[in-house]
């Protein structure tokens, strides 16, 4: 892995790869040695040896630049961590870069965000004044460089200097303890308070454990479905990558061995979707649950069973040398005979979560030491006696618990001259030869537990593509998809009926009592924390207490094309009352999911006090949009659905305008943020994947925008919604 040299305040510094396409449209990499400091991003062909030696490209970081997520993509049979930069008032004005660890790239994506937001280098101190001119590139000229004599711990500093992400909601916890085995600690997930400690047909169950390494190293082990994984995974007889979606989500078919089943019982596979995220404090998350799809029909001799949910949360402790593991599954193990799958499911389904410890007791036999090359040999034989059931018996782990205990909350959360070139295409280099001979690897990368799982399949991953892969194209991808779960949908192919005419604001039920399916209510303010008094001094978060505004109207639209500015829709709520010139301001807030079928969610609050009686939110709405987006805060919340939907989502208040691209319409009375799902990789994987069980959903969100100063705090709501069981089928068609 290149290390990357940090350098607190001042800047970064590493090896990065320049992605590029030659003239057949095959990508390659290039390795350069880049510098991220103070509003400049440089690149060499080598380590500086020199404080003023010239760079062999370089540009501005201002805040009309932004970076995209792209997740893991393989390119020549190495793996690489892909972000993109590119300017929001010309897409086509971008680079495209990588690293070799999801930690490197996210550090990476993390400094250059902060460079955007102090602002160009020609704004002086004004945060709020920013440019909009194209970006430039310079030629290094004798300025203050950073050292690089001294090599740093990439993996130790990133651990001393993140923020730890808790919860911004309070909530009770899902999970009770029923049991401990191997060493883990044994949850289920109760369905209601009124199940009386009974077990579901396919419970959801969780282990917990710590394993002795890192939450990067232990990420690697568990995406690799090469050889390497028989070191630790009694279960998996042989797996593959069906289809790569996006850097972020693929499909990965299992086929499991029989021996650690019980007697008789005929083997069993998985189809899967996988997908994966890193948290900001270093937690990996992977997420998996079943589909169908055509490249993989059942196969003879399998019976395929059906994941539910499932999944793994490794959250980095111990300043980041150890790791909390925790694994969750809910299968339907697809019994024949009804009377064996109570008792069988769930001790099948709790053999399976004993692989924690087995990768427990891999890392411990390694010291935690982790290396790659570790993994490469592939020569280690599983000991199948050690897992073999005797006959067909059934170990059923349950624990009785005193009522009205607290139980443990685990929920997881889980010289600057202007060269010839007029953006960041210039940190490219110039154009190579017709055909291109891939640079050697540093290391061997067939068995290194990243190239193994994309095997042969990854070939189509060297045909070019789009350097901004676009939300249709995937939404395209899922619409092959048909999935193999009840509850499961896919709304971009779900039939486009006529509805009735739109009249914006009035196209979604509301429901006090949150009862009737497809309806809206306020949420609970005091559900959700933000920032109090002393924040800045304390880091203490408080109780919200109430909203700035009042919701008043919400509309599920769908159209053939982003339906932005509804504020100005003639006939709608906003203009209503502009009409009668009341005071009244609205705040709307448009989430727009684009595909084949774009659909659209359109909050809108009100207020009838003087926008100048609240001083944040006035610096908002006559702010530019770079300020806008450096500010603009939404705290998701799931009480009701499934455990893959609600690690999906979190509970953790996120900077909307740092992760999406949000358009912004003003007008007299309004103020509205058309927020582009499509924008983000990672965000259209969360969203489709809770697109999928969207009936069986209760959504909670509430907005704020952000206080950054002893005068801006105490923090407040703009407002809160609840969302419940929306039903695709029952958007709103909007006619042209």
């Amino acid at each position: 892995m290149d290390v990357s040299q940090i350098n607190n305040d001042e800047g970064m510094e590493g090896w990065l790869y320049l992605i590029r396409s030659n003239r057949f449209g095959l990508q390659y990499s290039r390795k350069r040695y880049f510098v991220l400091e103070d509003h400049f991003l440089r690149s060499f062909k080598s380590v500086p040896d020199s404080k003023n030696q010239d760079p062999v490209r370089s540009a501005i970081i201002d805040p009309c630049i932004r970076v995209m997520d792209n997740g893991r993509e393989s390119i020549h049979r190495k793996v690489f961590f892909i972000f993109t930069l590119y300017n929001t008032s010309n897409h086509n004005d971008q680079l495209k870069l990588g690293a070799s660890s999801p930690e490197e790239a996210a550090k990476w994506i993390h400094s250059i965000h902060e460079a955007a937001l102090k602002g160009g280098p020609y704004q002086g101190d004004n945060a709020n004044g920013y440019s909009n001119n194209t970006w430039e590139s310079f030629r290094l000229s004798g300025s203050n460089r950073v050292n690089h004599s001294k090599s740093t711990d990439w993996t130790l500093c990133s651990a001393k200097h993140m923020d730890q992400v808790t919860s911004d909601v309070i909530a009770p916890s899902p999970w009770t303890i029923v049991g401990c085995q191997n060493g883990l600690r044994l949850f289920k997930e109760g369905k209601n308070r009124d199940s009386h400690g009974k077990w579901d047909d396919h419970p959801a169950i969780m282990a917990v454990g710590v394993v002795n390494g890192t939450s990067e190293a232990i990420f690697q082990t568990l995406m690799s479905l090469g050889p390497s994984r028989s070191e630790w995974d009694f279960c998996l007889y042989k797996g593959s990558v069906v289809e790569h979606l996006d850097g972020h989500t693929d499909i990965v078919h299992k086929q499991l061995y029989s021996d650690w089943l019980p007697w008789g019982m005929k083997r069993r596979d998985l189809l899967l979707r996988r997908y994966w995220r890193r948290e900001d404090d270093g937690t990996y998350v992977i997420l998996y649950h079943s589909v169908f799809h055509k490249k993989c029909q059942p196969q003879k001799g399998y019976v395929r069973a059906c994941l539910k949910s499932g999944g793994y949360v490794v959250s980095p402790v111990n300043q980041g040398k150890r790791s909390v593991v925790k694994h969750m599954l809910a299968i339907d193990w697809k019994f024949w005979r009804s009377y064996l799958q109570p008792s069988s499911a769930r001790s099948i389904t709790i053999r399976m979560l004993g692989r924690v410890a087995a990768l427990r007791e891999l890392f411990r036999a390694k010291q935690g030491n982790y290396s790659a090359s570790d993994f490469s040999s592939g020569e280690l034989t599983r000991n199948i006696k050690l897992h073999q059931v005797e006959g067909s018996s059934v170990i059923d782990v349950r624990t009785s618990t005193e009522n009205g205990k607290n139980k443990e909350n685990i929920s997881v959360e889980v010289d600057n001259s202007p060269s010839e070139h007029a953006s960041l295409v210039g940190l490219n280099d110039a154009a190579d030869e017709f055909f291109d001979v891939p640079e050697p690897s540093d290391s061997d990368d067939l068995e290194n537990g990243w190239t193994s799982d994309f095997g042969p399949l990854m070939s189509s991953q060297d045909t070019h593509h789009q350097k901004l892969s676009t939300a249709a194209g995937f939404v395209k991808k899922l619409h092959d998809l048909a999935v193999h779960k009840r509850g499961y949908m896919d709304l971009q192919g779900m039939a486009r009926e006529d509805s009735t005419s739109c009249c914006y604001g009035t196209t979604l039920l509301k429901d006090p009592t949150c009862t009737s399916a497809c309806s809206w209510t306020s949420a609970d303010p005091t559900t959700f924390l933000i920032r109090g008094k002393t924040y800045l001094h304390d880091s203490q978060k408080v109780k919200a207490k109430g909203t700035l505004m009042q919701m008043v109207a919400a509309d599920w639209l769908k159209s053939d094309k982003r339906e932005d500015d509804l504020g100005a829709r003639p006939g709608g709520i906003v203009q209503k009352y502009a009409e009668k010139g009341g005071p009244e301001f609205f705040f709307i807030i448009n989430i727009q999911v684009p595909g084949s079928t774009t659909h659209g969610l359109a909050l809108y609050y009100m207020m009838t006090t003087p926008i100048k009686d609240s001083p944040v939110l006035e610096s908002f709405i006559n702010g530019d949009d770079a300020y806008r987006n450096s500010r603009f805060k939404l705290i998701p919340y799931i009480p009701k659905g499934s455990w893959i939907v609600k690690q999906s989502v979190g509970k953790k208040a996120c900077l909307l305008g740092q992760a999406l691209e949000i358009n912004y319409f003003q007008g007299k009375n309004y103020l509205e943020l058309g927020v582009d799902i499509g924008s983000s990789t990672v965000a259209r994987g969360v969203v489709n994947l809770v697109l999928g069980y969207l009936n069986n959903l209760v959504i909670e969100m509430a907005f704020l925008v952000q206080a950054n100063t002893d005068e801006e705090l105490p923090e407040s709501l703009l407002g809160t919604c609840r969302l419940n069981h929306l039903d695709a089928a029952k958007a709103v068609l909007v006619k042209p």
